[in-house]
């Protein structure tokens, strides 16, 4: 089958450019422009000259194969030339003649140099072989041009007519000047249009260059654009591409992405004032909700702390008032930090020798979940980060608890910490049901819960849903990322910072 329309040849090297494939693609139209005049300049030459010798010919008659008639023997002698030579008057060196009797060719011969001079050597005999004894009887006696090869003399144009004794006269001339100079003109052309074509390459490649530069120009914006953080915080697109002709292509191309670029930037800005507003509503309403929370939770231990008899029923109240208090204040605290991280409110950054942390974590874990099996890695030498050692510990305690309260007991739960190319990496593993697919890419989005198959058979779960958002939005402010990896019986997050080198 042959090849698809449209596709480019596999072996020639593919212009990716459009500035490439507009030279590449001028360059092409003008080679085949040139080779078509090319090609039509030699065909109409070389016609030209065909029909010049054919004219030759016929001017030439038929009286130097008629002087071959008698053995050589003209009618008559003169200007010089001696009895037994061809009639050479009025041709040209290299004249051919031959006479044929039915098929058979009884005299051939060529006007040499030396005709006219007395010399006796004007007309040399030819030789002529089997092929092209039959190639000259196989001639037309229409009294037209025709291109024979002979093998003896090359290729001749060659004009055959009937003799008065009921022979054939044949007369030819050579065609090698004829190719010579057919030939030269394809040399000057090739030479002419192989320069004509290289320095049209290079004035068009310019002239491609210089017409595409407005194009170049929102190329070069649009990177820019593509560079700038659009992913949160307040943005400002300032890079516009340059104004150009609106009646062109290229100029309705920049203005397109200038209003579009205007969208994306006011769509931008208005995305980033509903963030600071839901911020600084989140940050008030946790502030203002921490003192009638700490009031609620402060009557109900009052009221449990009073000396009287309380009923049971009464009792239990104030003890749920009193544990959903303390849950609704975790929340609002939780809230806060939160609001303040989205600020970009700047965390300590001091020392903290994370070894210890972890230490610490994990006795306050055990002691919050005897039932779980618990296991330390850790390195011989402490590992030290530059940060907030109370918001680092708040990871540790998240993990810790999220693990704990995910997974059934009995599970281990293995804490390791380890250096890596400057970066402390703190890994909670455990052998619980893992994460549900789904949830893995919204993990450490706010209020996001576990499924119900991996909360299955362990103890309720008291969570807000923010505890791993807050493990991702402190590992970002200390410069650091947190990762998720989960398989069923297999689950591991992976807290990277900075290590402190001193």
């Amino acid at each position: 089958m042959g090849r698809a329309a449209g596709r480019w040849p596999a072996r020639l090297p593919r212009p990716h450019t459009l500035r490439a494939r507009l030279t590449a693609g001028l360059v092409v139209l003008l080679a085949v422009s040139c080779a078509a005049v090319g090609v039509a300049a030699v065909v109409a030459l070389n016609g030209f000259l065909t029909g010049r010798l054919d004219q030759q010919l016929h001017d030439a008659g038929e009286r130097f194969p008629a002087s071959l008639e008698h053995g050589g023997t003209r009618p008559s002698v003169h200007d010089g030339d001696e009895a037994g030579d061809g009639d050479t008057r009025r041709q040209t060196v290299g004249t051919f003649g031959a006479r044929l009797v039915g098929d058979t060719v009884t005299n051939a011969a060529v006007v040499g140099s030396g005709s006219g001079t007395g010399t006796g050597t004007g007309v040399l005999d030819v030789t002529l072989g089997a092929a092209d004894r039959s190639t000259l009887a196989a001639v037309p006696t229409d009294g037209r041009g025709h291109t024979i090869d002979l093998s003896a003399l090359d290729e001749y144009r060659v004009m055959a007519v009937q003799g008065r004794d009921g022979d054939v006269l044949v007369t030819g001339l050579p065609t090698e000047p004829v190719e010579a100079t057919v030939h030269r003109l394809e040399l000057v052309a090739a030479v002419v249009f192989g320069a004509a074509l290289a320095v049209a390459g290079f004035a068009g490649a310019l002239w491609v260059r210089w017409s595409l530069r407005p194009l170049s120009r929102v190329a070069a914006t649009a990177t820019k654009v593509s560079r700038l953080p659009l992913s949160s915080g307040e943005v400002g697109l300032w890079p516009r591409a340059p104004e150009a002709d609106p009646r062109s292509e290229v100029g309705r191309v920049a203005d397109a992405f200038n209003a579009m670029l205007g969208h994306v930037e006011d769509a931008l800005t208005k995305r980033h004032a509903s963030e600071e507003r839901l911020r600084s509503f989140a940050a008030d309403a946790s502030h203002e909700l921490r003192t009638p929370v700490a009031s609620i939770r402060g009557h109900a231990e009052l009221a449990l702390l009073h000396p009287g008899p309380v009923p049971p029923e009464v009792a239990r109240a104030l003890e749920r008032i009193e544990a959903e208090a303390a849950r609704m204040g975790e929340m609002v605290d939780d809230l806060l930090l939160l609001a303040r991280l989205d600020a970009g409110r700047p965390l300590e950054r001091r020392p903290v020798d994370l070894t210890r942390l972890i230490l610490d974590a994990v006795t306050d874990a055990q002691a919050a979940g005897p039932g779980h099996r618990w296991t330390l890695e850790l390195s011989e030498e402490p590992v030290t980060v530059r940060g907030d050692a109370h918001r680092l510990h708040q990871v540790l305690a998240n993990l810790l608890a999220n693990a704990r309260l995910h997974t059934p007991v009995g599970s281990t739960i293995t804490i390791s910490l380890e250096t890596e190319d400057g970066t402390a990496a703190l890994k909670v593993h455990d052998d619980g049901p893992g994460v549900a697919a789904d949830v893995r890419p919204r993990v450490f989005e706010r209020f996001t819960h576990g499924d119900r198959r991996r909360t299955e058979g362990v103890e309720s779960g008291t969570g807000t849903g923010l505890g791993l958002s807050i493990v991702a939005a402190v590992a970002e402010a200390h410069a650091g990322s947190v990762a998720l990896e989960s398989t069923p019986g297999s689950t591991t997050f992976t807290v990277r910072v900075p290590a402190d080198d001193g």
